[in-house]
């Protein structure tokens, strides 16, 4: 499924204004970017705009201020990361309510080429309700919309999708345009044998990632704390470990769906286990490994075991595309994080296409190292999860056609 979208290539920029969706929500600490990814990401889209005379106005929303000016989630900090990264100054105008008239006159005087970054566009409580008084004000701003942001493609809020009812012209970044190149030809039309791998903790986050997935791949594994549920569908004993009882039936059904469609559905063969959820998360704690059916009552799975990881790591050598969404155990825990790991491993070193879907599995990835050995980390957990549901996303459909 390719993108039949105007891009930033499809567009003349030279002496407009354009406004520039991003996704500057990037974590911090004391007022410290702890990851920049998310900033370096944005980086090719603004400097062929500036490249090409453009006077470029930043926007972006970070954490969850709630409609309100909370001075601990300003962006003020991201402007000063973005002029190092650039090599060049990027303005920071803030403003409690994001528009002004301060912030116009401070556009009225740009030169092209120059660039500032608005202040957090949730301190306006429209925003994540796309009410139209905001997407006014920032459309009153730009000649031209650029939507970058596909961590909040999924979301239809003013500063990606409610703004575009008001200015003519509506492309998407660089960014964008990738994020949908691999996951929509993943999805759409893989080169073959497709192998999905579905971790993270909770089945209902997954439901209909799981029914889309299993029509369009030849083998889906499972990992993470979801996979207790499908034991206990297949009716093992699983102590104490996650379970969704609401959605056992779902997981009969699933497994029923795999069989009747010849596909390979992979569940952990052995489990690593301990007796209670470490806390903190990177406690030392005392884990064995048991095979999947003989994890006693009073023991909890915290990840997948040593056979299982070779099992699923087996699964991906043979493969030409793996899409990858949640961790395999708790992987923030150094004990836990081993099942992560082999499967990071296992796709840090096939030839295939290699999709990593935001969120947890992208941190982990990251963090552990392998990073640079992936074909595409996605920058949006939940937007590439319902990407893979199949679903389409109201920030992608908001800009114009070809």
């Amino acid at each position: 499924m390719g993108l039949n979208k105007k891009s930033v290539d499809d567009i003349n920029v030279n002496g407009k204004k354009v406004l520039v969706r991003c996704d500057f929500n990037v974590p911090l600490k004391e007022g410290k970017i702890t990851d920049e990814n998310r900033l370096v990401a944005a980086l090719p889209t603004i400097k062929k705009l500036v490249a090409d005379g453009g006077k470029i106005i930043l926007c972006s929303h970070l954490g969850k201020p709630k409609g309100e000016p909370k001075p601990e989630l300003s962006l003020a900090p991201v402007a000063v990361r973005l002029s190092e990264l650039l090599g060049q100054e990027v303005k920071f105008v803030p403003s409690p309510v994001v528009v002004d008239d301060s912030v116009k006159a401070a556009v009225d005087a740009m030169k092209d080429g120059e660039i500032v970054l608005l202040e957090n566009t949730r301190y306006r409580a429209e925003e994540t309700k796309n009410g139209e008084a905001f997407s006014k004000d920032l459309a009153s701003l730009a000649d031209v919309f650029v939507n970058d942001a596909f961590g909040t493609a999924h979301r239809a809020h003013c500063s990606n999708v409610g703004v575009t009812q008001f200015i003519d012209t509506c492309a998407v970044g660089y960014l964008m345009q990738k994020e949908i190149d691999f996951l929509g030809n993943a999805v759409e039309t893989p080169v073959r044998p497709f192998v999905a791998i579905l971790g993270g903790a909770k089945v209902a986050d997954k439901l209909n990632v799981i029914s889309n997935l299993l029509e369009k791949c030849d083998t889906l594994i499972i990992g993470g704390g979801m996979a207790y549920t499908f034991q206990k569908a297949k009716g093992l004993e699983v102590g104490t470990s996650l379970v969704d009882d609401t959605k056992i039936d779902y997981c009969k059904e699933m497994m029923e769906k795999a069989e009747k469609l010849g596909k390979k559905l992979l569940l952990p063969i052995d489990t690593t286990i301990a007796k209670e959820f470490p806390t903190p998360i990177d406690a030392e704690i005392e884990v064995t490994s048991v095979d999947a059916d003989a994890i006693p009552a009073d023991m909890m799975g915290l990840d997948i075991g040593p056979k299982t990881a070779e099992m699923y790591a087996d699964a991906v050598k043979s493969a030409k595309t793996v899409v990858w969404n949640g961790p395999m155990g708790v992987f923030e825990n150094p004990i836990l994080a081993k099942g992560t790991i082999a499967v990071a491993r296992a796709l840090a070193e096939t030839d295939a296409t290699t999709i990593i879907g935001g969120g947890d599995s992208a941190a982990a990835v990251n963090q552990l190292g392998f990073g640079d050995k992936m074909s595409h980390i996605s920058t949006g957990g939940g937007a590439s999860l319902e990407f893979l549901e199949g679903k389409e996303l109201p920030g992608v459909a908001a800009a114009n056609d070809k």
